[in-house]
């Protein structure tokens, strides 16, 4: 499924509030009434019904009607969209992360200088040569 901006924002939007999160949370166990959604907060009926519209404009859940219910459903295909955004995004910083970190590994290694074993061909390393052993004075 490709997701436009506009729904990715939505359901960032949608997801950005705590409430919302709890209620889709609590979707991912099961369906669930309003009332039940509504339990564990001190709002009003109005104002869990403004949450849940919210969540479903987005498509993170739907209404169906069983009898008198009309019990919420988590549309998880909208969650899996905006996971494999997040994925995606996840990827591309952990590669350049990873870049970075190679680029400071390299950064911080200490730069080698030759030693007399190493020397470059042609080349003599200063204390290699020979000096001429010093002359001896001759008695008179």
């Amino acid at each position: 499924m490709s997701v436009t901006e506009d729904q990715l924002d939505a359901t960032f939007t949608a997801l950005a509030d705590p409430t919302r999160r709890a209620m889709v949370a609590r979707l991912a166990r099961a369906d669930a009434t309003v009332n039940e959604l509504a339990a564990p907060f001190d709002l009003s009926l109005p104002a869990i019904s403004k949450h849940l519209k919210v969540l479903e404009r987005c498509g993170l859940i739907s209404r169906t009607r069983q009898a008198q219910f009309r019990p919420c459903h988590l549309e998880r295909e909208a969650l899996d969209s905006a996971l494999d955004w997040i994925e995606q995004n996840r990827r591309i910083w952990a590669q350049r992360f990873d870049k970075l970190d190679e680029h400071l590994r390299d950064l911080q290694r200490p730069t080698s200088r030759p030693t007399s074993q190493e020397q470059p061909t042609g080349q003599e390393h200063p204390t290699s040569r020979q000096q001429p052993p010093p002359e001896k004075e001759c008695p008179p």
